[in-house]
């Protein structure tokens, strides 16, 4: 009895040498791309450093900077409001069109579907930022030359603090609406269709199927992709980058692209990361929150 208990154990023990093999790899990338470059931006905050002399220890005074900086609610705000827009966009958007494609259709039509929505989204984002460039251009830009046709007058979609907002988040949405889509119907796919025939004999409409159905068993779905947007929305800069440069004023300028000036147009890298530093702290606090009001709305089948 006592050798099979050896025996076990030592299987358990090459089984748990295994698995800490294959996850070695991840975790020393984790320590190396994520761990170093967040524990490096703090300590760079506390210096002055303008990349082309040596850093000096000015302890929290970049942290007192930031909180005389009156820019920098403007840019936060900016970039909630961002954020809060391309995600309804996303979700909804996305929510829609999956559930389209989740109607009988051939699945030459249905894969056809599939690689255009996704399409864009493994294009760079530069790319695409320098499409839309053109396409939103006053003059010459196919954009405002169909519009004419309805009697629209030429828009200043890049150069109006009204229209500039909705510029970035149509090339943004445009970008990313694929994947959520695949993932909204990879989601709809995993529920078991013995519950909507079980619907169906109990006389449900599609409304209600889709209602009592679809939505709850959908919210593992939504948990993740709520998340991983609001990351994503957060740090959003190719396209106020390249479309707008930020402007007009603060009208698109983005804590990350911000941050992205302070340290590469102004050389000071300390505030830099500082203000890095507090998109960090705000995006785990939304994160946290998000998983623990999960609890309440999200539903295992």
């Amino acid at each position: 009895m006592s050798e099979k208990i050896m025996t076990y154990q030592g299987m358990k023990r090459r089984e748990m040498f295994t698995a800490y093999a294959f996850i070695l790899p991840t975790f020393i990338g984790f320590l190396i791309f994520i761990v170093g470059p967040m524990l490096a931006s703090f300590v760079v905050s506390l210096f002055d450093w303008n990349l082309l002399t040596p850093p000096k220890f000015i302890g929290l005074d970049n942290y007192q900077q930031l909180f005389a900086d009156r820019r920098i609610g403007t840019v936060y705000g900016t970039t909630f409001k961002l954020a809060f827009t391309i995600i309804t966009c996303n979700m909804s958007l996305g929510l829609g069109l999956a559930v389209l494609l989740d109607r009988k259709m051939s699945s030459v039509l249905r894969n056809f579907f599939k690689v255009s929505y996704f399409f864009p989204y493994v294009v760079s984002g530069v790319a695409i930022a320098i499409i839309w460039t053109f396409l939103y251009n006053r003059d010459l830009g196919p954009l405002n030359y169909y519009l004419g046709f309805l009697g629209v007058e030429r828009i200043p979609w890049l150069n109006s603090s009204t229209y500039s907002p909705w510029a970035v988040v149509i090339a943004d949405v445009w970008k990313n609406v694929g994947f959520y889509v695949l993932v909204f119907l990879g989601g709809m796919q995993a529920i078991s269709r013995e519950l909507y025939e079980a619907a169906e004999v109990d006389g449900a409409t599609a409304w209600q199927q889709f209602r009592r159905i679809t939505l709850p068993l959908l919210s593992p779905t939504m948990l993740f992709l709520t998340v991983t947007s609001v990351i994503g929305a957060l740090q959003i800069f190719e396209q106020p980058q390249i479309l707008t440069n930020g402007g007009p004023g603060d009208a698109t300028r983005t804590i990350v692209l911000y941050i992205y000036e302070h340290g590469f147009r102004f050389f000071d890298m300390g505030y830099a990361s500082t203000i890095a530093i507090t998109l960090f702290v705000i995006i785990l606090i939304l994160t946290a929150i998000q998983f623990r009001l999960s609890r309440r709305w999200v539903f295992y089948q």
